[in-house]
């Protein structure tokens, strides 16, 4: 069987959809939408794009296409995720789903509904390197674990325009950092407490943002976590995690253009990370399209599901509660849908 496809959404990610499908065999890109196509047609014309149009809902009546990605804005996923459900779409969307828990919960009941597939595009939990450090933890390899710290630095601050629209650090950026804890230590977050700040860039405090943040973490396994956030680390791509407990600790390091460490009398010194997040998570964006279309292809469950995305979510809500009230947010664990 081939997989048929549209894309909603032509920009940095969406291109990145589109050369990640096109090399997984049984795959047909068929459709891309976007606002904006003067600039898309020869890039489609090189992709073998079929269709290009500025109507998402053209994708969504083809009755050929089986799936759909959405890469549109933030303030766009929703809807489109209620009109692919019921046009029998299987969905794949771009994080985060909304910027307020109830418009996901309305989305992912009309997923629900529909009995649809929707995998959210939490990239990390698909890094070879994160994926180990899980299933040490679920092996038991370091015991009972203890403690929890992921460290998440940009290169640099995204644009002012973009800083406006992103919905804060924690939904844009501390959400990745969220989720992906939640994947290690295969236990909810219980409590939040978050500190913040702005050093970097007035332009987060002119947005109402914070550009430096150390949000703490309690699970419901009794473990501990920390995470450290910064909008512009001037070495690289800072991306690490540890985990430690019982029987002892892994770490998961930065990944470097090359593995060479060169020793002298004068210093010892090795490459920088790799400086963007295309080139760190190149291989985790790969695999979580192939998983996406081989779940569809071979009618097999999803790994990183709407409940996925609405934990990240609610946990991201809670620590911009934190910041704001500069106490500790608790919230109950809440239960899977068997479909979301």
């Amino acid at each position: 069987m081939t997989l048929t496809v549209g894309i909603i959404g032509a920009g940095r990610i969406g291109k990145i959809h589109v050369d990640n499908l096109r090399n997984i065999p049984n795959i047909r890109v068929k459709s891309v939408s976007d606002v904006a196509i003067v600039h898309l047609e020869s890039w489609a014309r090189e992709k073998q794009i079929e269709v290009l149009t500025t109507n998402y809902q053209d994708i969504l009546n083809d009755p050929e296409i089986h799936a759909v990605f959405i890469c549109s804005p933030t303030n766009t996923h929703t809807a489109i995720i209620k009109e692919a459900a019921a046009a029998g779409k299987h969905i794949f969307c771009e994080k985060p789903i909304s910027f307020t828990v109830e418009e996901t919960e309305e989305a992912l009941a009309a997923v629900e509904k529909a009995g649809v597939k929707l995998q959210v595009g939490f990239n990390r939990r698909f890094d070879p390197n994160f994926r180990k450090i899980r299933q040490l933890v679920k092996d038991g390899d370091i015991g009972s674990p203890h403690i929890l710290r992921i460290t998440s630095r940009d290169p640099e601050p995204p644009g002012v325009e973009y800083i406006k629209s992103s919905g804060g650090m924690f939904m844009d950026m501390t959400i990745h950092d969220f989720d992906t804890a939640r994947y290690i230590m295969n236990s909810e977050i219980v409590e939040v407490n978050a500190i913040g700040a702005v050093l970097v860039d007035k332009a987060f405090e002119d947005a109402g943002d914070i550009d430096t943040a150390i949000i703490s973490l309690k699970f419901a396994n009794g473990a501990l976590g920390v995470i450290d956030n910064s909008r512009r680390a001037v070495y690289g791509y800072d991306q690490r995690l540890e985990i430690f407990g019982e029987k002892g600790a892994a770490q998961a390091d930065n990944n470097r253009a090359n593995t060479v460490e060169v020793s002298t009398a004068a210093h010892v010194s090795k490459g920088k990370p790799l400086y963007f997040f295309l080139e760190r998570y190149t291989q985790a964006y790969i695999d979580e399209v192939k998983e996406f279309t081989n779940a569809i292809l071979e009618n097999q469950p999803i790994s990183c599901t709407g409940f996925d995305g609405l934990q990240a979510q609610r946990i991201a809500e809670a620590a911009k509660k934190s910041l704001e009230t500069g106490l500790p947010v608790q919230f109950k664990h809440v239960q899977q849908s068997a479909v979301i």
